[in-house]
């Protein structure tokens, strides 16, 4: 199947043609049409499945087909998402999206200046991307109304319940006109996620993708037993030896990702560090030069890597096991994307082995162990 068998129109076409994308992933390929035929969408996705296209796309091409010409735009579309990284990830596919079809569209989140988002803001948008508190907070401003709202997106449902948004939601759903269509994504359906998505969906195509099974098995997993002590001069020797390789790192805390960043750049590799005591603009610095190359390593915790999207990144390392296992599953889901292949390597200590126990068993699959 193709993007024109999805009845993708001209200017959104030649802008996927632009940047490589050919055929529809699964998730687009269930999602795009109904979508398309104004729908409700209920879809469980993991990160790197292809999502954000599944609900762009079909947003940008009905306000394309029913724009009017030389009116100011106002916003039309709500894209809410948890995070900041992912707030932004998500206006950077818009970008890619919306370079031929006329369609307008900012991104606003906390931790920076509101200034220049309300600028953009006034000067007229269609779609607007968001994180909860700075839309609340603009919206109280008076400087942000959503009567005018028709399509609303609800992505990493589960992460807002994890991150404490879920009384923001419910605050922001009156506020929306109650004759909308609305987009519900999430990677797991837990009883408070699945409550809200029967309240403000209507009769939706359910559309479900890459259970965990199937994203752990396109990735080459590896346990290292080793103490705690030895663990950063093991991440050292194994960045040492494939100096080729880009590697995110996960650290259970964000002292932790700071001390990681520090030992790294002492052992002469480019490293920073990403999380929620970062001011945004630092945060963006560390994943620009990751992305560029200019640092070799990149340490997060897992809230701040939520929403991050590197192409082709072949290396994710657990530094440190996480607490819960479905979060192994987010963290190495960073990697094997989109037909690529990919290598997550853990560490586990004496006291982790409680929760490599948890992650086998969630997944199915006994780790290879490597020394």
């Amino acid at each position: 199947m193709t993007f024109k068998e999805l009845n993708i129109i001209e200017p959104i076409l030649k802008a996927l043609n632009e940047k490589g994308y050919t055929a529809p992933t699964p998730i687009q390929q269930q999602a795009i049409l109904p979508a398309l035929g104004n729908r409700d969408i209920l879809g469980l996705a993991q990160t790197g499945t292809g999502k954000t296209a599944a609900f762009t796309i079909p947003i940008i091409q009905k306000l394309h087909l029913d724009k009017v010409k030389g009116a100011k735009p106002v916003i039309k579309a709500l894209i809410l998402t948890p995070t900041r990284e992912l707030a932004i990830q998500i206006n950077e596919c818009l970008n890619d999206y919306t370079r031929y079809a006329g369609v307008r569209h900012c991104v606003i989140f906390g931790g920076v200046k509101q200034g220049s988002q309300v600028n953009e803001l006034k000067a007229g948008i269609d779609i607007l991307v968001a994180t909860p508190g700075r839309l609340l907070d603009l919206m109280n401003q008076g400087i942000v109304s959503l009567s005018g709202v028709q399509y609303f997106v609800l992505d990493e449902a589960d992460r807002m319940l994890d991150m404490g948004f879920i009384h923001d939601i419910k605050r922001l759903l009156p506020k929306l006109p109650k004759e909308k269509q609305t987009m519900f994504f999430s990677a797991t359906m837990p009883t408070a996620i699945a409550a809200l998505s029967r309240s403000i969906l209507r009769n939706p195509v359910r559309v479900e993708v890459a259970p965990v099974s199937s994203v752990v098995d396109a990735i080459d997993q590896y346990i290292y037993f080793v103490e705690k002590q030895e663990k950063k001069d093991l991440l050292i020797n194994l960045l040492k030896k494939d100096k080729n390789k880009s590697a995110l790192i996960f650290s259970r805390t964000k002292h932790g990702a700071d001390k990681i960043a520090r030992i790294l750049c002492s052992a002469g590799i480019g490293s920073a560090a990403i999380h929620g005591n970062k001011s945004q603009n630092a945060r963006q610095r560390a994943l620009s030069d990751f992305k560029s190359h200019d640092i070799q390593a990149l340490i997060a915790t897992d809230i701040a890597a939520r929403g991050i999207d590197i192409n082709h990144l072949e290396l994710v390392i657990n530094y440190d096991l996480p607490d819960v296992a479905e979060t192994y599953v987010h963290r190495i889901g960073r990697t094997g994307r989109a037909g690529n292949s990919g290598i997550a390597l853990s560490f586990c200590a004496e006291d982790e082995r409680v929760m490599l126990n948890d992650i086998q068993k969630l997944t199915g699959k006994r780790l290879t162990v490597s020394s």
